[in-house]
């Protein structure tokens, strides 16, 4: 919001959000902007304030309660339910799975393949082996031995029966057939020659007797006829079609009286220039809220920032100021006359109980080992074994050995 004079000097700024080709702002336009925006920013500076008061409060409560309360929620969700299950999961389900598995091979799988390997499969062969030699080795004998003879036998005799039929045709059934055709063909040329005369004669009767007279009767009856009643029907037709169209225009130009130009003149002259008007509030209100929520939130900031200020300089500096000055002297006063003292007392009490535990664990051991030897006696000592591996003052060189064929 500009409520500063520009000089006579400086050119007038171009307002923000405008475009370069848009036309200039009338005078009703920046009468309606400057109350409303005035409006809109007393109504709004409180609810930006009330917002931002809201906003900090939920991250802090996001931050000090929410955040924290989820982390534990979510570590005893995994408690409770999580680790249970997974627990479960891995040390009773899969242990058990996996007996079950065991236990199925064991008990089905195992004696199914030895079932199969050690009885079926040789029952399988066995009966394989009986039904070749019961059953397809006579089968194959019966075939070669009467059924292929019999074949060929019966196949010789089709044949003597074929060439019989086949003389019997050439030298009977084909001439006798022949002589017939002809006979046949004789009397079908008569049958012919009989059917055309007679066709003849009844196409001229029908032609003398029909068709002449129904195309006289058509040309000079149903013909002219016909022309006159469809000349009625098109007079008809272009007369019906006037009345129509004449009816149509009347109520067309009833209802573009009545009703269009009506409307019309209530859109040109009453609608649009009242959408105008509310388009221009509308958008006012829009950038005066716009405007009023940027500048409220500078003054929510800035009322913010001032009460941050005086937090600090009544409450913060106080308690840093009695920190710095009070408490740490304090502490290292504390520190240096009474812990560190305290500190170095506790370190050579617990090295002087270290030491008397040392010497009293030494003194239990030692009489242990007292009351044994007078108990058992002094213990066998064992006999030195020789080394096969020579001493360190023995050293190994090119002329000596340590096997025991070659040692010196």
């Amino acid at each position: 919001m500009d409520l500063q004079k520009t000089s006579a000097a400086e050119p007038p700024a171009r307002p923000v959000g405008r475009a370069s080709g848009q036309a200039p702002e009338g005078c009703l336009v920046v009468a309606i902007r400057l109350p409303v925006r005035v409006v809109v920013l007393v109504l709004v500076v409180p609810v930006r304030m009330v917002w931002d008061g809201l906003v900090v409060g939920g991250r802090l409560l996001r931050d000090t309660v929410l955040r924290p309360l989820g982390r534990a929620l979510s570590w005893l969700g995994r408690a409770v339910f999580v680790w249970p299950l997974i627990g479960l999961w891995r040390y009773l389900v899969v242990p058990t799975a996996k007996a079950l598995v065991w236990l199925g091979r064991t008990l089905v799988v195992t004696p199914a393949v030895w079932l199969y390997r050690s009885v079926l499969a040789p029952l399988g062969h066995g009966l394989v082996r009986l039904g070749r030699t019961l059953v397809v080795t006579p089968v194959v004998w019966l075939y070669r031995s009467v059924l292929t003879p019999f074949g060929h036998g019966l196949v010789w005799l089709v044949r003597g029966v074929g060439a019989g039929l086949a003389w019997v045709y050439a030298r009977v059934l084909a001439p006798g057939g022949r002589a017939l055709l002809r006979v046949l063909k004789g009397i079908g040329a008569v049958i012919a020659a009989v059917g055309v005369g007679v066709y003849g004669a009844v196409a001229w009767l029908v032609r003398y007797l029909v068709v002449v007279p129904a195309g006289w009767l058509y040309r000079w009856c149903l013909a002219p006829v016909g022309r006159a009643v469809a000349w009625c029907a098109r007079g008809a037709w272009r007369l019906l079609g006037l009345l129509v169209g004449g009816l149509g225009l009347g109520l067309y130009w009833t209802a573009r009286i009545l009703f269009v130009l009506p409307a019309l003149a209530l859109w040109r002259w009453v609608l649009v220039p009242v959408g105008r008007f509310l388009a221009v509030v509308v958008r006012e209100v829009g950038d005066a809220l716009g405007h009023a929520w940027r500048i409220a939130g500078r003054i929510s900031l800035a009322v913010g920032r001032f009460l941050g200020t005086l937090f600090r300089w009544i409450f913060v500096e106080p308690v840093r100021r009695v920190y710095r000055t009070v408490l740490t002297p304090v502490g290292h006063v504390v520190r240096d006359a009474v812990l560190r003292p305290a500190a170095q007392a506790a370190r050579s009490v617990g090295r002087v109980t270290r030491q008397a535990l040392a010497a009293a664990r030494e003194t239990a051991r030692q009489t242990r080992a007292d009351v044994r030897r007078l108990l058992f006696g002094e213990p066998a000592r064992r006999e030195a074994v020789t080394r096969r591996e020579p001493s360190a003052g023995e050293a190994r060189t090119l002329g000596s050995s340590t096997t025991a064929l070659t040692k010196d």
